[in-house]
């Protein structure tokens, strides 16, 4: 699914107490595409976000844990708090009960709370799987809803209603809007855990480059979208200051730096992943590394307070910092000192290197002519006895950088090779700092290298 900067898709929440269904219309919604975050070393899967489309609408789509309030499990005010969050940072609420019993104490928390977030919800009654659980749905008319809709996640009934009133709900798309700096302005999202310094770097920036053009709210709470003028182009900061604790909520901080993450890298080109030297990169940094990886963006990570250690202290963090996030290791790891501004003009310098790859293009000819070499030099292992050839690669697209390989049977192009064509196209062209993709694809009968865009 192309997920380009500026997108800004909405975000829906599913709610319900446990054992409603909810995970399943999730998967459901999503197609099967349940995780945003990849599975490899270092970087914890994280199942409760996914991209998803309604009616050629794209959204964000959240799985929320179980809400009973009642529940004596000691995780259920951690679940509460998530939900609470999800709900505070979402678009539009799918709110799931059981069609197959009658309201529970739960349900008539879970309708209560949503009645006083003052965002729009869509009523299902999941389990609906005939006609006698279609009318047994109707006892939860008694929670004073005014539309149910019958649906089964488990086998589709009804979800192409729920997709029609997901999409009818969200807002009209503002084609004629401009927004700050113009839609060509390269867009950065700073983001990280609470206290990292995000506010404090671009504070800084605005006080060095002293070209402050304009500052308008963004479209989470509380996060400012600052254009600024870097070397004699304009370049819009996504601040998600936005992500602060609440005392209230104990470990619901978490949930909600993701979903400010999501939202903010909606609208960028490059993320700086801002670190707290001091508290060390942990596997919150890694998933929302992985989520900019995951939605092609550019990438850097910023290791802040350094100036609290020694040289010594300072080199093992940035080398924990790279052996925790080896899954991105085209990103490059800055140590800075946002306070004193030490490495801030070489973190900038590093910003600017990665926008620059991010919209790099190369000739179909130059490619062909070093895939020539590389075919020739390591070429692609039989699968089944049967040979897999790769008749020429061509750049697609940029924002990340896109190629499309053509080959006669491009599902037989083993993992590792495929790895080692994004290993050579990065060894010859760099792409240091910027997502990348390698897709492939079968030849068309028609199709040959001096026809392939160029």
């Amino acid at each position: 699914m192309p997920s380009g900067a500026g997108g800004n898709r909405p975000v829906v929440a599913i709610v319900g107490r446990p054992n409603v269904g909810k995970s399943t219309l999730f998967n459901r919604l999503a197609g099967g595409q349940i995780a945003i975050v990849e599975d490899v070393a270092g970087v914890t899967r994280d199942r409760h976000y996914a991209d998803a489309v309604a009616r050629g609408r794209e959204y964000v789509l959240i799985d929320t844990g179980g809400f009973d309030p009642e529940s004596e499990d000691p995780m259920a005010e951690s679940i509460a708090s998530q939900v609470r969050l999800a709900i505070d940072e979402c678009d539009l609420i799918v709110s799931v009960l059981d069609a197959t019993v009658d309201p529970t104490p739960a349900d008539r928390e879970a309708v209560k709370l949503l009645r006083h977030a003052q965002k729009p919800v869509i009523w299902v009654a999941n389990k609906a799987d005939s006609r006698k659980h279609e009318h047994e749905a109707m006892s939860l008319y008694e929670l004073g809803l005014d539309l149910i809709l019958p649906v089964s996640a488990l086998h589709g009934n009804g979800t192409g209603d729920l997709e029609d009133a997901i999409a009818a709900a969200f807002p009209e798309v503002d084609e004629e809007h401009e927004p700050i700096g113009g839609r060509d302005c390269s867009r950065v999202a700073i983001v990280g855990r609470p206290n990292a310094g995000k506010s404090s770097l671009v504070n800084r920036l605005v006080g060095e480059d002293r070209h402050l053009v304009d500052a308008r709210p963004g479209t989470t709470v509380d996060p400012i979208d600052t254009l600024i003028v870097r070397n004699d182009k304009p370049l819009v900061l996504i601040d998600t200051a936005g992500i602060r604790r609440r005392r209230s909520v104990k470990g619901g901080i978490e949930g909600l730096a993701v979903i400010h993450a999501i939202r903010a890298m909606e609208r960028a080109h490059c993320v700086v992943l801002m670190i707290d030297a001091a508290g060390g990169t942990a596997e919150q940094d890694a998933r929302i590394a992985g989520l900019a990886e995951e939605r092609g963006r550019a990438l850097v990570i910023a290791v802040n307070k350094t100036d609290l250690m020694s040289a010594d202290d300072r080199k093992q963090v940035v080398t924990r910092t790279k052996e925790i996030l080896a899954f991105v290791p085209w990103a490059p790891v800055i140590p800075v000192s946002v306070k004193n501004g030490r490495g801030v003009q070489k973190l900038m310098n590093a910003v600017d290197s990665a926008l620059k790859e991010h919209d790099k293009r190369i000739g179909t000819g130059q490619l062909n002519r070093f895939f020539a070499e590389v075919i020739e030099t390591h070429p692609p292992p039989t699968s089944s006895k049967r040979d897999v050839r790769l008749y020429f690669i061509t750049q697609a697209e940029v924002r990340p950088p896109t190629f499309i390989v053509v080959a006669n049977r491009p599902d037989d192009v083993h993992f590792s090779y495929q790895r080692y064509v994004v290993n050579q196209l990065r060894k010859r062209w760099g792409f240091e700092g910027t997502t990348m993709r390698v897709r492939y694809r079968k030849k068309r009968r028609t199709e040959n290298p001096d026809a392939a865009p160029r």
